[in-house]
């Protein structure tokens, strides 16, 4: 069989309907959560200057006043019709194009599962998820329809494989196999609900190093294969309600419990959720084929360009020199999950034509959870430099520089500097596939 009638050959539409509701529910709760907890003040409110992603920077920033804050209200009642399966269609195509603008716009809250809600979101603006289960069926907006192409499944399947394999090999490194990072984490957490006196145990740290790297390598194929199914779905339980009990990672933990629906057979999700609707009226298989036949030749190119991105993406660090947990060159889209524990002080001079030193300090400009970013992340460090030019252009002094002086900690080892001190800044492009050479090489030294 071809692959592209491989792709197309009909499976129900059960569990694609069954994500559709779970994923609804998980994007409201990640609208209304951001707000109700306060985080989208402290990330977009509060701050005087927001570090967008710097292909943006210069045009996408916050919504003025609370703005930010109605902008997630509405994000999230988006979510809740995808939930419902109310005007599916235009519902997810806004919170894809809405969320994917605040993840550009801000990124001192960075987290890989905001980069994943990007992918998830686009995908489902393509699928018919609401052709069962929905609103959209029963106000008669779309036709119900009981059987889907296979590669509806098949596309999550594969991107949480590349997701996992990635986070499984990132972690194959000595800091990691030692524990270093965990043991940093686990020493403020001794006072977790239920678990917190083991966190703070000698051994316990080394289990979760090396179970978290057996889990990310294995737990894939583990769930894909049908004898090993129902043990890897326990585990994976056991391993994201652990996670979310003591890191606080939001709805990741939870979207991965949901996406599991489609490493089952189709037809036994249809039985398990739907035990009632024993026939398929709705839609021959004949019907089927003729609907898709306009598709099925393009949707080969289309998931093979997707799949590479995803597959090279993780891995274009390689093309810088130095460690990528020190230059953060490549680290951001590429499955790095909670590899590194990193601390820094910065400060900033600036050196007017007269001959005139002005120090600045950041914690003048930004929030403490800026500061604390911004003075690990060189890219951060730049665009703060590049902000203050910007406040010295606007009072009428354009050729001021700007240099900065950085000191940052990898996993507890001792302070070493990370930015070249006498490297104008302000007189700095920023390179998007070329290694900066005013990000000091990182010095190995052992962890104390």
């Amino acid at each position: 069989m071809k692959i592209e009638d491989r792709l197309v050959e009909p499976i129900s539409i059960a569990p694609l309907a069954i994500f559709r509701v779970g994923f609804g529910l998980l994007l409201f709760l990640e609208g209304v959560g951001a707000v109700a907890t306060g985080w989208v003040r402290n990330a977009f409110v509060e701050p005087k200057f927001t570090f967008s992603f710097i292909p943006f920077s210069p045009w996408l920033q916050p919504l003025p006043g609370e703005g930010m804050v109605y902008y997630y209200v509405f994000m999230g009642s988006l979510g809740f019709l995808v939930m419902l399966g109310l005007f599916y269609r235009p519902a997810i195509l806004g919170y894809f194009i809405l969320w994917t603008l605040a993840y550009w716009m801000q990124k001192t809250n960075y987290n890989n599962h905001y980069y994943l809600l990007v992918l998830l979101t686009g995908i489902a603006v393509f699928l018919p998820a609401n052709r069962s289960f929905s609103l959209d069926v029963v106000r008669g907006a779309v036709k119900k329809q009981d059987l889907v192409p296979q590669w509806t499944s098949w596309v999550f399947v594969g991107l949480l494989w590349i997701v996992y394999t990635y986070a499984a090999i990132a972690k194959i490194q000595p800091d990691w196999l030692q524990a270093i990072p965990i043991k940093i984490w686990f020493a403020s957490k001794g006072d977790t609900f239920l678990v917190g006196p083991l966190l703070v145990t000698d051994w316990f740290p080394y289990i979760v190093a090396y179970g978290g790297v057996l889990f990310d390598g294995l737990i894939i194929p583990a769930i894909w294969w049908s004898k090993t199914r129902k043990f890897a779905l326990v585990v994976a339980l056991f391993f994201h309600l652990f996670n979310s009990l003591v890191f606080q990672i939001g709805i990741f933990p939870y979207l991965m419990l949901f996406m599991s629906v489609f490493f089952f057979d189709p037809k036994q999700v249809r039985q398990f959720f739907f035990p009632k609707d024993k026939q398929l009226p709705s839609q021959t298989p004949a019907e089927y084929y003729s609907q898709q036949k306009p598709y099925k030749f393009w949707i080969v190119p289309v998931l093979a360009v997707f799949f590479t991105c995803m597959v090279l993406l993780p891995i274009r660090h390689h093309l810088y020199l130095g460690n990528v947990n020190w230059t953060e060159e490549g680290h951001r889209m590429s499955w790095r999950m909670m590899l590194r524990s990193k601390s820094g002080k910065a400060s900033f001079k600036a050196l007017l034509p007269n001959g005139e030193e002005v120090t600045h300090l950041p914690q003048m400009d930004l929030t403490p959870k800026q500061v604390a970013a911004m003075s690990t992340r060189p890219d951060m460090v730049w665009q703060y430099a590049q902000y203050l030019k910007k406040q010295y252009l606007d009072e009428g002094h354009p050729e001021v520089a700007i240099y900065a002086d950085v000191w940052a900690s990898l996993n507890g080892r001792p302070f070493q500097r990370l930015i070249d001190s006498e490297v104008d800044l302000a007189g700095e492009r920023w390179k998007y596939f070329e290694r900066h050479d005013w990000i000091l090489p990182f010095q190995e030294v052992p962890t104390p």
